[in-house]
């Protein structure tokens, strides 16, 4: 009974990992020429190549500069942060934790992180050409392909989070075993730092994956779509493999990184606080690890439940996945909630109860399953704000930017009330430690949101394969088919990612208080206390307010002059190459890949600085109320702003294909040009600056939990 959650978590992690090599052989197992002709099959191997080698070129020139990054952050870890080990009576310092032990964790979870993104981006662009030879056969069989490249990514992301989080526990459990139990809550501490290196990672792996894949996008159809005329994906235009690399790098390695990051640091989270409640039981201290681990066998049944045999089986099945999933992990955590989690437990000077841990964990689950079905219903084509954003093309472009600003602005209430609903039972019901709970029902069902994300850059990839190959137009319409699918669930996997954040940022907002006060008592100083009629606090949530704005001009800015860089070199390539227009000269695909990886690396820098420079500097200078209200600022605003963007960038490419399927002029008509542009200005919204506020919001809170000790001992030098 007492290790119960440490072998189950275990064995359920070894799963998920055995799974994902099971679906990877599967996937890599079908042949690239399948049912193709001799010159079809050369062609596609050539493209298939050309992708792949974009892809990890960019991932291995971006981990270059991120390990001489982590290096010298662990050494500022290391340097920076103490932690006292106290006495039975919470007043007698015995000793000292050196930082160095969170440097290690840091390390290993930025180390768990890469290997994600890693895996994920490997499988994903093997499974993007195996489904385009597979949609030569039925939909049915494209579908399966897609779907079990997108598994891959779910299942070795969630085994390899919860594995790593058992790993860095029982590590420091066995370095730290002198504290005592009275101070387990500095172990869980020194354990954030694992969430801090997978949010850090996730940080860079958004930005720049964004800015990569936006500015081989927006060249690719301004010159393209736009100046020549000539179709998406269309092996003429030199930004097209670039453009179709950015698909994996933005959408599998960008998104398995964030989502990677909010699995650790939610669990972090709630292993902080709970570290007060429950340091001598250790099923309910590792419970928060546990709901994740959960989730890789409920994910499997679930998968193995729908199939597509039709083609209008598609969307449905993408939907059953999220539903379905949703109602057997509800089923599952009441028996393991009602097993692990004592009946009662006292937190802050209130008592709870095991049951409203459970309802914490439901609404977290109900809210994040409500946030994607909204953002589904904003951002899909089926539906009537897309189909009015559309229609706004009639009268040209500048209607279509303000239906789509309009559309992205409502679009927050709904999402924001539910969250808030979710916010208001958990924290009513279980206080702060309610409140990590719900931020992991949310993520319950990851492995499903990371395998239905995957799966849309690949059925994106394999469209564009086929156009480029020139396969028979069937092959195109079954891509196209998936590809549709795949748009809607990518909107609902950021607004997914986006929830996640918020109710993440709340639980390490509600750890980073916990641990301060816990270091300011033992230290015979007040607690911190989040008064808005405090000036420090006050003048502090405006600066988080602002931060996001800030770092979404940054971000988007970025892209502007990476897709300038772009735009330049595809218009050189069409004026200096003979042939390229008349299909009998060859592109420099590999100069174009070339420019979006040195604009990716080099704009990712400030955005990742502004990030983490903040509250550090702001906790030093202005102490712990200081940091409390930036990121109380942040949070607020930074999630209405990454629904929006997210949503009107989601709804603009959304109503571009539904002209693009005949409506409203159709393909080349000037409702249709007008709808080009909007998808090009909301382009690095949903793809680079949205869902890269996710990271804001989540790595201020983490940086600021795991500096607690530095704030509270050096901090406030100017008060």
């Amino acid at each position: 009974m007492s290790n119960f959650s440490l072998i189950v978590t275990t064995a359920l992690s070894l799963l998920g990992l055995a799974i994902a090599f099971f679906y990877m052989k599967k996937v890599t197992r079908i042949p690239l020429d399948l049912g193709l002709e001799e010159a079809d099959a050369k062609r596609l191997r050539y493209i298939h190549g050309a992708i792949a080698k974009g892809a990890m070129a960019f991932l291995k020139a971006e981990y270059r500069v991120l390990v001489v990054f982590m290096l010298a952050f662990a050494v500022v870890i290391g340097l920076l942060i103490n932690y006292s080990i106290y006495d039975t009576d919470h007043v007698t310092v015995t000793g000292k934790v050196g930082g160095w032990y969170t440097a290690i964790a840091f390390l290993f979870g930025a180390f768990i992180s890469i290997a994600s993104g890693y895996i994920g981006m490997k499988v994903a662009t093997q499974g993007n050409a195996r489904t385009t030879v597979s949609a030569k056969q039925d939909i049915g069989s494209a579908f399966k392909v897609a779907i079990n490249s997108g598994a891959v990514m779910g299942f070795a992301l969630v085994g390899l989070a919860t594995l790593g989080l058992v790993l860095i526990y029982l590590f420091m459990t066995w370095a730290l075993k002198d504290i005592g139990e009275h101070n387990t809550h500095v172990l869980m501490e020194v354990i954030a730092g694992f969430g801090l290196g997978g949010s850090t990672i996730a940080l860079f792996a958004r930005v720049g994956g964004g800015i990569f894949t936006k500015a081989a996008d927006v060249g690719a159809d301004l010159v393209g779509k736009v100046e020549k005329g000539i179709p998406e994906d269309d092996p003429r235009n030199p930004a097209v493999i670039a453009d179709n690399v950015g698909d994996n790098v933005g959408d599998v390695a960008g998104m398995g990184a964030d989502l990677f990051g909010s699995c650790a640091e939610s669990t972090c989270a709630a292993m902080v606080i709970s570290a007060i409640a429950f340091a001598g039981d250790p099923n309910a201290l590792l419970y928060p690890i546990l709901i994740s681990a959960v989730g890789i066998p409920i994910s499997l049944i679930t998968k193995l439940l729908v199939k597509v045999d039709k083609e209008e089986d598609v969307a449905p099945a993408l939907m059953k996945l999220l539903i379905i999933s949703s109602g057997l992990m509800a089923i599952a955590m009441l028996f393991f909630t009602q097993y692990l989690i004592p009946e009662t437990f006292t937190l802050g000077g209130e008592e709870y109860t095991q049951m409203g841990v459970y309802w914490c964990f439901l609404s977290g689950l109900i809210a994040g399953l409500a946030v994607g079905l909204l953002t589904g219903y904003y951002t899909s084509e089926n539906y009537k704000p897309v189909k009015e954003v559309a229609k706004s093309c009639e009268t040209g472009v500048a209607t279509n930017i303000i239906y789509g600003l309009a559309l992205g602005y409502k679009s927050t209430v709904l999402p924001y009330l539910c969250i808030a609903a979710s916010i208001f039972i958990s924290w009513e019901l279980a206080g702060m430690y309610g409140v990590a709970i719900a931020s992991l029902g949310m993520l319950g069902t990851l492995v499903i949101a990371l395998m239905i994300d995957a799966y849309g850059p690949v059925a994106d990839n394999a469209g564009g394969i086929a156009e480029m190959v020139g396969l028979e137009s069937e092959v195109r319409r079954r891509t196209d088919i998936l590809d549709s699918a795949g748009n809607t669930t990518a909107a609902i996997g950021k607004g997914f990612a986006i929830g996640a954040a918020i109710l993440t940022s709340l639980a390490l907002f509600a750890a980073f208080i916990t641990a301060s006060n816990s270091l300011l008592e033992s230290a015979g100083a007040p607690p911190v206390s989040v008064n808005l009629l405090d000036p420090v606090v006050y003048t502090s949530l405006f600066i988080g307010a602002v931060l996001p704005f800030l770092f979404t001009a940054m971000t988007m800015k970025s892209v502007g002059k990476a897709a300038f860089d772009m735009i330049e070199e595809v218009r050189r390539q069409f004026h200096t190459i003979p042939g390229i227009m008349e299909g009998t000269g060859d592109p420099d695909y590999e100069r174009c890949v070339s420019i979006s990886t040195k604009a990716a690396l080099r704009e990712m820098i400030a955005p990742g600085v502004l990030i983490m420079g903040t509250p550090i500097l702001a906790g030093y200078l202005f102490g712990v109320s200081s940091v409390a209200g930036i990121l109380a600022g942040s949070l607020v605003a930074g999630g209405v702003l990454a629904i929006s963007s997210s949503n009107s960038g989601g709804a603009w490419d959304n109503a571009k294909k539904f002209i693009e399927a005949g409506n409203h002029g159709g393909k080349g008509s000037e409702e249709h040009k007008a709808a080009v542009v909007g998808d090009t200005v909301g382009d690095p919204l949903k793809d680079t600056s949205g869902p890269s506020l996710n990271i804001l919001i989540k790595l201020s809170a983490i940086l600021s939990l795991v500096f607690a000790p530095f704030f509270v001992q050096y901090g406030g030098i100017l008060l």
